[in-house]
């Protein structure tokens, strides 16, 4: 019984610890507004989104390398639905990370397209 105990104790703590190392990237605090941004605050705002993408990125990729090294930490300790849960939670983790990269990315192309079509009229 204690081992079984200590196994499952031993398990939680990788779960709960495996992200400490990945922290999560904060969005881009403002985008530019296409109506009435200048050329110069859209090249920012592009910069910053592609910075966002990057940080995302190497998000995901930390999350990816801590599970498995949670994994394989856990050797044989870990029971099939103990390594189910914790891959559950790397993957609801990180779709969620791509869901926010996806809509940072939507709203900063719809501000383009406000931004060209303003700017084309004046041409």
């Amino acid at each position: 019984m204690k081992a079984l105990l200590a196994m499952a104790l031993t398990a939680a703590l990788m779960a709960a610890t495996a992200y400490a190392d990945c922290p999560y990237p904060p969005a881009p605090d403002k985008l530019p507004d296409g109506a009435s941004a200048t050329l110069e605050e859209m090249i920012a705002g592009q910069k910053a989104v592609k910075a966002y993408d990057k940080a995302i990125n190497d998000y995901v990729a930390c999350i990816d390398r801590e599970l498995d090294a949670a994994i394989a930490n856990g050797g044989d300790q870990l029971k099939p639905q103990q390594k189910a849960d914790m891959q559950k939670v790397e993957a609801q983790k990180h779709n969620a990370a791509i869901d926010q990269l996806q809509n940072v990315a939507d709203r900063f192309n719809e501000q383009v397209k406000v931004f060209k079509a303003r700017t084309d009229k004046k041409s």
